[in-house]
């Protein structure tokens, strides 16, 4: 039986996948059989090395392809005769248990006294020149050799032969693939300089203070994150083994808002769903999937922090956007914003306005801020335990949940600034609340509600819903502005009952608590 897989390459035979084939037709139309070199650049666990492998089957029969990865070739690298020497080796590896002909054929290539990259350019004409069929090659896992000028050189080399071959005085692969987080194109080193590049050299080299090898390569725009209609193609295939009874329409659009297509989340999702909550897919079996990776380490979600933790403007720019509700367009010569897109942190929409990539990474980047030290130090919530928050009969007590944040603020925050809680307030909320429903429960910040006075937060609690507003007072009438912002949202997720916690910065407030009526809706507005 199948499975969802999360590692590796996906293979048909063996794993659930999503029915990519239009895409795959897509890159073979618009860029291998225009003859054009490019690089498939999107973040980790994107897809990148499945996408090779569909490319390199489908391809095979009309072309020669040579697949190849850099893991764990640093040896290649360590100087020009180690890389000319071993070159032609790696070439012939990718046929060794597939095609022992072309293996054989292979072998014979780059057998002479091979020492300088004049001699693997030599090789390749030869090759190209004598094979029957066009060659095709493709290079995984390419960001293990670009801080190698031995590996500059050889695409620099690449690049004149591809210039040479479309005036007819070179013979050179037909098409040359890079699959890595970078784009190699940004990658600019000054090819002369045959060594490893030392730290700082790497470091200029992210920034461009160097010439590009790779300037003929073509913009690789092909959207690899998967649609909802992508999705349910994985799912039509689930559940013809399982017949679970899911609305395959529903949950890929479920399934979708949760990750924004990331490949890597879409099968864990499912994967977790399938193995763990009993095959229940539905809207409350997914909610569970999603409790259940949210508390999980694992690669991608280490490099998510390890970027957010090492890089402060990084860090900087998502803050701005998640909890201050500032709008910030894409701008590809800002190198913060261009990385965080790079890595999928980010996203860009129609209108070039950026968020981060997903809710799963939006919730997950909360607790980690959450986590860190300066907010963590300002919460002292002395109350005898969680338990205290919880009902009998299981359920979340949200009206005592607000009111001792409400005690919290009064007692420790009292004469803070509006400018102390409009950048830390949200987050002081949601680190009070997440020890409460930890374990049981989870939250989610509503992207489409969020802005610099307001921000709607979606708690699932024992497989409940509970809406709650958080916003800035900025008088009455803009209270009022509130109540039906927040009666009308309620009525799109149908909901009878949401919560409001109003910050306010009048000196003769007074603390309430009261439940109002607004368009049939009940309100429970907190002012702290």
């Amino acid at each position: 039986m199948k499975k969802f897989n999360i590692t590796t390459t996906c293979i048909p035979e063996k794993h659930y996948m999503v029915d990519t084939s239009t895409k795959i037709d897509k890159i073979i139309e618009m860029l291998i059989e225009e003859r054009l070199y490019f690089t498939i650049n999107r973040a980790r666990q994107f897809g990148k090395t499945t996408t090779i492998a569909k490319l390199e089957k489908k391809l095979s029969d009309k072309y020669m392809v040579i697949s190849i990865s850099f893991e764990g070739k640093s040896y290649l690298f360590k100087d020009e005769e180690s890389f000319a020497s071993g070159i032609f080796g790696l070439f012939s590896e990718s046929f060794r248990f597939t095609d022992k002909e072309t293996y054989a054929k292979l072998l014979k290539y780059g057998a002479t006294d091979m020492k300088s990259m004049k001699d693997v350019s030599s090789e390749i004409t030869r090759l190209c020149d004598e094979n029957e069929k066009e060659i095709i090659l493709m290079i995984d896992e390419v960001d293990k050799a670009s801080n190698f000028v031995v590996f500059m050189d050889f695409i620099g080399e690449l690049r004149a032969k591809y210039i040479a071959a479309s005036s007819n005085k070179d013979k050179t692969f037909k098409s040359v693939i890079l699959a890595g987080v970078s784009d190699i194109k940004n990658l600019k080193v000054h090819i002369s300089d045959r060594r490893i590049l030392t730290e700082n050299e790497a470091e200029k080299l992210q920034k461009g203070e160097y010439n590009s090898p790779w300037n003929v390569a073509a913009d690789f725009d092909i959207d690899m994150s998967f649609n909802p209609e992508e999705i349910a193609t994985m799912l039509v295939e689930y559940e013809a083994d399982h017949k679970t009874g899911m609305n395959i329409g529903e949950m890929s659009e479920e399934i979708y808002s949760y990750t924004s297509g990331y490949p890597f989340l879409v099968s864990k999702l499912c994967k977790v769903i399938d193995e763990k909550i009993d095959k229940r897919f539905t809207k409350e079996g997914l909610q569970e999937a999603v409790k259940e990776i949210l508390y999980e380490q694992n690669t991608l979600f280490t490099d998510l922090i390890k970027n957010l933790e090492n890089n402060e403007e990084l860090y900087k720019l998502v803050e701005k956007i998640i909890l201050e509700g500032e709008t910030v367009d894409f701008n590809i010569d800002e190198p913060t914003i261009n990385r965080a897109v790079m890595y999928s942190i980010l996203k860009k929409d129609e209108s070039r306005k950026l968020s981060v990539h997903n809710r799963i990474f939006e919730t997950r980047i909360y607790n980690y801020m959450i986590s860190k030290k300066e907010v963590a130090e300002t919460i002292r919530v002395n109350y005898e335990s969680r338990n205290q928050f919880i009902k009998k009969d299981g359920d979340l007590d949200i009206l005592k949940l607000l009111e001792k944040f409400q005690e919290l603020m009064k007692e420790e925050y009292r004469e803070e600034t509006e400018e102390f809680v409009e950048k830390k307030g949200r987050l002081i909320f949601l680190a009070f609340m997440k020890p409460i429903i930890n374990g049981t429960g989870f939250y989610d910040v509503e992207v489409e509600t969020r802005t610099n006075k307001r921000m709607d937060i979606m708690v699932t609690y024992n497989r409940k819903r509970y809406i709650i507003e958080l916003k800035i007072w900025h008088g009455k009438a803009y209270e009022e502005r509130g109540y039906n912002q927040l009666a009308e949202y309620m009525e799109i997720k149908n909901e009878k009952e949401g919560y409001m916690v109003v910050f306010s910065f009048n000196k003769s407030k007074k603390y309430t608590r009261e439940w109002v009526e607004v368009k049939g809706k009940r309100i429970y507005e907190v002012i702290v």
